[in-house]
């Protein structure tokens, strides 16, 4: 189970995600002061505390360290999206539902993500009993949002890796 980050937490993250490079304390402490009044020791603590945690890795760069995270934003915000979806008593459902709420842009980026996801099927040693709802045509379901995952099983997602797994989640 992942939990989710604090504002300060995710304010940190957020910039080292996009920077997409090992960063030091000084960077994302003169960054956030764009936004707020805030401590060195403050961002300190937080950069240590996320290290710790195993969202960020860190290296000894003379007498400071350089952080850089672990996994992607995407990897975080699947996990807990995973998370989310496990709650529900009837995942099926619950998955009409949040594509019910989603905008046409966000349903054009899920069929590309099923497109993609087609891309990789499942390995056939780890695949669930395919053989239950008839084989595998190896494309997208093209059905639309408003049927998707109404399967007995769910939705095919291809088994695509998307960037790892975020701290403290399973798969």
């Amino acid at each position: 189970m992942v939990r989710q980050l604090g504002e300060l937490e995710n304010a940190i993250m957020t910039r080292v995600w996009q920077w997409n490079r090992p960063v030091t304390v000084r960077e994302v402490l003169l960054d956030l002061r764009s936004e707020r009044e805030i401590a060195y020791t403050t961002v300190m603590t937080v950069l240590d505390k996320l290290h710790r945690k195993g969202w960020l890795r860190r290296e000894r760069v003379g007498r400071a360290y350089r952080y850089e995270p672990v996994s992607s934003r995407e990897a975080y915000t699947a996990a807990l999206m995973n998370d989310a979806w496990a709650t529900s008593d009837n995942p099926a459902a619950a998955l009409v539902h949040f594509f019910g709420l989603m905008s046409p842009e966000q349903r054009e980026a899920l069929r590309d993500a099923l497109r993609v996801a087609a891309l990789f099927p499942p390995d056939p040693a780890g695949a669930d009993s395919a053989a239950a709802d008839g084989p595998d045509t190896g494309g997208p379901d093209t059905r639309g949002p408003d049927t998707v995952g109404q399967d007995s099983d769910g939705p095919d997602t291809g088994g695509a890796d998307t960037g790892g797994t975020a701290p403290g989640a399973t798969r």
